[in-house]
């Protein structure tokens, strides 16, 4: 019975980070581990001198890049990379509006680089005058470092979703506001949606962000129709770090690999279709998009932050990491349940873009709907949503199609806020 329930524990943080397979071909993939880190302080016009994001994703095709690093209050070290310009140059940097991209769980910022310069979301809003900041969560390929914590030890991995509401994002945030001293336009898909829906409904950052373009949002998870997805939902959440004993998942280690394995040979698990069986049907990706994106994902995390993501979709509320007791969580919080985050409470006149698809098997529809019903008093002409049929996950980002049909919608929304 208890390695039953910690198998179906693990097939819970599969489910809810679909994004380390996404795109995976048959299990047999090699997972070989892989660590790099940034060393410098900052760069300008990155040359590619070294191996970083600027050099290997974006001079590469004729663009300017900026290497930036930022540090937490509690002392994580994030790279961030800044396009300021689009690769025919023009117009005054400084007025350009700041854009930041935030990414999703288990990948990094180069997700926003996986296409050709016409199809990329980071290229298209810069040819489009915007000044484009590129966020790197901590764990990530180029945000593994610390102050002082090795990110080798299990210190440097006891954090969750809710550190990223309370120190990535705003020193994310804090910087681009600083470079510019403009208010920023932010775009997040999935858990990048997630820790702004819940910063923005504890007013934080509110000040500094003129609007926000939410893609695939996930703030409720409990409808995600996935067959792991429906395990995730009715099976219970163990403590995952005691029954594998890693405080970091890394989807290129030995252990997740086994356990992948472990998972194919189950029966009605087709791995060759885990694209599908776990994101949705993704209408709009090509091969090539496919093989660039597995030479740069997956990306580790920590695996207390995947036990609070899978806390979400069995509890089917979004609240602050529930530690499994009563003591522990009085210790945390002052109180023995977890605080809710209420979306009720983000500011009315936050403008907001929100685009979600017909086929997404983790942003259900049914789910958006619940994250709609809170916004339901927001201003109308505040509130703009788009819903695309034949989109799932990973299409919003992707997808070949999503600059017609995701990113000239946004850039008009951006424009419209004056």
């Amino acid at each position: 019975m208890a390695a039953l329930r910690s198998l179906r524990s693990l097939a819970i943080h599969l489910s809810i980070v679909a994004l380390v397979i996404l795109l995976v071909k048959p299990y047999e993939s090699s997972f070989g581990s892989t660590r790099r880190s940034v060393n410098s302080r900052f760069k300008t016009d990155y040359n590619g001198a070294d191996n970083g994001m600027c050099a290997s994703a974006v001079t590469v095709h004729g663009y300017k890049c900026q290497e930036f690093e930022v540090t937490t209050d509690d002392g994580y070290i994030l790279s961030v990379q800044r396009i300021p310009e689009g690769r025919v140059g023009g117009g005054d940097g400084r007025n350009r509006q700041p854009v930041l991209l935030q990414h999703g769980v288990l990948v990094d910022g180069v997700t926003w680089l996986q296409n050709s310069p016409a199809q990329s979301p980071a290229m298209i809003l810069a040819d489009n005058g915007f000044d484009v900041w590129i966020s790197n969560i901590r764990g990530t390929r180029y945000s593994r470092r610390h102050v002082s914590l090795d990110p080798n030890s299990a210190d440097y991995w006891n954090w969750t979703w809710d550190d990223l509401v309370v120190h990535d994002l705003p020193a994310l945030i804090d910087l681009v506001f600083k470079q510019t001293g403009q208010k920023i336009h932010y775009i997040g898909h999935s858990m990048g949606t997630l820790i702004a829906l819940a910063s923005f409904s504890e007013g934080k950052q509110i000040d500094k962000i003129k609007s926000a373009a939410l893609l695939s949002p996930v703030a409720y998870l409990s409808h995600m129709t996935t067959a792991l997805g429906v395990v995730a939902a009715r099976a219970f959440v163990s403590e995952i770090t005691t029954i594998i004993g890693l405080a970091e998942f890394n989807p290129r280690g030995e252990p997740v690999s086994d356990f992948l394995k472990a998972l194919c040979a189950q029966a009605g698990v087709d791995c060759y279709d885990l694209i599908t069986a776990l994101t949705g049907k993704n209408c709009c990706l090509n091969a090539s998009t496919a093989d660039h994106f597995l030479k740069n994902e997956p990306q580790s995390t920590s695996t207390k932050n995947l036990v609070h993501l899978s806390q979400t979709v069995r509890d089917g509320v979004l609240s602050k990491y529930d530690y499994g007791s009563n003591d522990f969580n009085q210790a945390h919080y002052g109180e023995t349940k977890p605080p809710r985050y209420n979306l009720t409470n983000i500011p009315h006149d936050l403008s907001l873009f929100l685009s979600y698809g017909g086929q997404d098997a983790l942003s259900d529809v049914q789910d958006v709907e619940t994250l709609l019903d809170c916004l339901k008093y927001h201003d109308v002409d505040k509130l703009h949503v788009q819903y695309i049929k034949d989109y799932a996950h990973a299409d919003f980002i992707i997808g070949i199609t999503a600059k017609d049909i995701v990113y000239n919608q946004i850039i008009s929304f951006f424009r419209n806020q004056g």
